[in-house]
């Protein structure tokens, strides 16, 4: 392995999203909008930048178009020094059909590695909230001796049943001995038996090695070829395969509160989760850590204003996020997060909720406990998120836990 090994960052981008519909209805899960103006893609790619990883594929598949776009206009770098961020949509290199799983995209995009020659390759999932610098793991992957390596982060014993667990030999705290998934009774951690590491679904690999199990695993007839089913087990198997604790993980500009933070936001309930942690004075993620930025697509727009409405109303903005262009007039905003050109009317309130671009609230109107799309409009008067029945009449979506979920371009009668 050479002293500064070549490394290829593949971002796995084709996620169907099925658990966030409708936000996934006209859109690939890493491309839904998330904390205003960023995409959920936005904090992978992010990560691998400010790792200093420079050759980023992004491999796309379901409904792309958006993804692609947003990947070509947002991350355009120098190619002076070969530097490149690039979506690459499935191509059937091997037939006549789409990728089967993640593994079985990479198999079809080989050609992509042949023609870079990396050392490494470092694979990585694009619909999770965190940060994390790759270059620490990719250092601790060599230093292991290991041909893959899996991220793991810390998660309270009680909680395995949920994740994918990762058993580590407690005789050097680093081999994975076995990859459990949702087990009902782990061993815990031998530095903390409460503790278990779940896998975050980033990995390292020696090029070689990787090239290899993904080709051996496409001539298995029943294999799922996945990632984290198929080839991690895979390494696994021959003892190849070691954990990477992001505990270890020391991002510049974190904070004890921060600095463990990773949120899986593959549910209605967990993306709206994700957003609260935004919102505090002192947020359990930091969106304003400058020295490790998340980078989007720069919004043309305006300065958000605060108005007096018609009648002299004063609206407030409390512990909420609000982007560029948006227009509050007399509204009363509270635990919120709002996209771009969000224009809301007098008297109208807006608690508890997070809204796409686009969205306009009529006079009086009342949002609570709501995910509204882009484009969606509700007229004077209107509600949504406040009668459970009647959002369930209208067609939207309410989880259990009571948040009601408005696809795009819809509009809300009074």
């Amino acid at each position: 392995m050479p002293a500064s090994p070549k490394v290829l960052g593949i971002v796995l981008a084709g996620g169907e999203g099925k658990r966030l519909m409708p936000l996934t209805q006209d859109r690939a899960k890493p491309a839904v909008p998330f904390g205003g103006q960023y995409r959920l893609v936005d904090f992978a790619i992010s990560n691998l930048i400010n790792s200093e990883l420079r050759q980023i594929v992004v491999l796309t598949q379901y409904k792309s178009h958006s993804l692609d776009r947003h990947v070509s206009q947002t991350w355009r770098m120098s190619a002076l020094l070969g530097a490149y961020v690039t979506s690459v949509p499935a191509q059937q290199r091997l037939g006549k059909r789409w990728f089967s799983g993640s593994a079985d995209a990479i198999l079809q995009s080989l050609n992509l590695i042949h023609d870079e020659k990396p050392d490494i390759v470092a694979v990585i999932g694009a619909d999770h909230v965190y940060r994390m610098d790759f270059q620490q793991m990719i250092d601790a992957h060599i230093a292991s001796g290991a041909r893959a390596s899996v991220a793991g982060i810390r998660q309270p014993i009680g909680l395995a049943n949920q994740f994918g667990v990762i058993d580590v030999d407690p005789a050097d705290g680093v081999t994975i001995r076995d990859f459990l998934e949702k087990p009902q009774n782990p061993t815990g951690l031998p530095d903390n038996p409460g503790e278990v590491l779940a896998s975050m679904g980033n990995y390292v690999f020696d090029t070689d090695a990787l090239i290899e199990a993904v080709e051996a695993d496409g001539e298995l007839p029943t294999s799922n070829h996945d990632m984290g089913g198929d080839i991690i087990p895979y390494f696994v198997s021959r003892g190849e395969a070691a954990v990477y604790d992001f505990k270890r993980n020391d991002v510049p500009g974190s904070t004890d509160r921060d600095r463990d933070y990773w949120r899986d936001v593959g549910t209605i309930d967990s993306f709206f989760d994700a957003h609260m942690d935004l919102i505090s004075a002192l947020p359990i993620f930091n969106l304003y850590n400058m020295d490790w930025p998340i980078r989007s697509q720069s919004v043309n727009s305006p300065p958000a204003k605060f108005v007096r409405d018609g009648v002299g109303r004063i609206g407030n903005a409390i512990d909420s996020i609000v982007s560029l262009g948006c227009v509050l007039s007399g509204t009363h905003l509270e635990r919120s997060v709002l996209g771009p050109w969000t224009l809301s009317g007098g008297g109208s309130t807006i608690t508890d909720s997070v809204l796409f671009d686009h969205v306009s609230v009529g006079a009086g109107a009342r949002v609570h406990r709501a995910i509204l799309d882009k484009n969606v409009v509700l007229e004077p008067g209107a509600t949504v998120g406040v009668d459970r029945e009647l959002d369930l009449s209208r067609g939207f979506t309410v989880t259990d836990s009571g948040l009601t979920v408005v696809g795009k371009n819809i509009r809300i009668p009074s």
